[in-house]
């Protein structure tokens, strides 16, 4: 099942037109995100002095824009990517993801790419049929009758307490993501349907790696993909600013420090990068297990992989 997916994969971006990528594992700089953590190494060879840090990548996305930037045009790459302490029914410290970027695409377009390619991978194993889309507002005042851009940490922590239980997290009143995280979590994921569904245009504090599209209020134009009520793809229109993406590397590690994490190295070349001009594009992260897991109808990801956590 693995390898006729991965040839499906394969073959369908060969037919677009789209090349095929091979990045490194490892790297000098981490991701400063504060809910990801790198495994770390070290380099003890000639050149070396007393060592060379060195991390596995959490994905191949800071490689592959410099990539863009550098004029390779639509590219795909399928590696193995690793996360420390992330380990359960769907998480797996190693693991596989597909990621691909579109010059000339925003996030609308890229997420109907997304259903082109998996009604094509997907084909006689699983019934996936176009994305049903709403935006993360919608989604929220829909599925709990508050809106994120207008209502407090207040409203959210009560409406938690009576929805969830009395056993809450530690969360500040002012933690509006710790709350939003939350309900997504624990009350809005549980109660997706069996059809796919993209949510998108998230709260500019989550961000992440994409553009924010200005207004009355303003929205980051990213979105999720669903199906079966499994997070499979994650996807952004592309941040391009060299100035902002180094102020939120920054504070990511502000952020890191308070939570009792270490900082982590920037990736500098990334930010050298963008400064040099990385193309309008849109880009897609997609856990290549957990489109497994769909096919299989499985019920853990290590079921889906020759040799899980477990037995590695």
């Amino acid at each position: 099942m693995r390898a006729a997916l991965l040839t499906r994969i394969r073959n369908y971006f060969h037919e677009q037109d789209v090349l095929e990528v091979d990045t490194p594992i490892l790297s000098s700089a981490a991701t400063t995100d504060p809910f990801i953590e790198s495994f770390k190494t070290c380099y003890t060879g000639p050149g070396a002095g007393d060592g060379k840090p060195l991390y596995l990548h959490t994905s191949s996305e800071f490689f592959m824009k410099r990539l863009l930037a550098a004029g390779s045009g639509p590219i795909y790459n399928l590696a193995h990517v690793f996360r420390n302490g992330e380990f359960g029914a769907r998480h797996n410290p190693e693991f596989m993801m597909l990621e691909w970027y579109r010059p000339g695409l925003d996030h609308h377009a890229l997420m109907d790419e997304v259903d082109d390619l998996l009604a094509v991978v997907l084909d006689g194993l699983a019934d996936y049929r176009p994305a049903q889309r709403i935006s993360y507002r919608e989604w929220f005042v829909e599925g709990t009758g508050l809106d994120p851009w207008v209502d407090s940490g207040t409203a959210f922590r009560q409406f938690a307490s009576q929805q969830l239980g009395e056993s809450l997290p530690a969360l500040d009143e002012d933690d509006m993501d710790g709350w939003l995280d939350l309900i997504v979590t624990h009350w809005l994921e549980p109660r997706l349907g069996t059809a796919a569904q993209f949510v998108f245009d998230y709260p500019p504090s989550q961000a992440s790696l994409a553009r924010l599209r200005g207004g009355e209020q303003p929205v980051a134009e990213r979105f999720e993909l669903y199906f079966g009520a499994v997070e499979l793809a994650n996807g952004f229109h592309e941040l391009a600013d060299a100035d902002e993406q180094q102020q939120r590397f920054a504070a990511d590690n502000v952020c890191r420090t308070k939570r009792g994490q270490p900082q982590m190295p920037a990736d500098e070349a990334l930010i050298g990068a963008l400064a040099h001009g990385l193309p309008d594009c849109s880009g897609v992260a997609l856990g290549f297990d957990r489109l497994l897991m769909v096919a299989m109808e499985a019920s853990r990801i290590e079921a889906t992989m020759p040799f899980g956590f477990d037995r590695a």
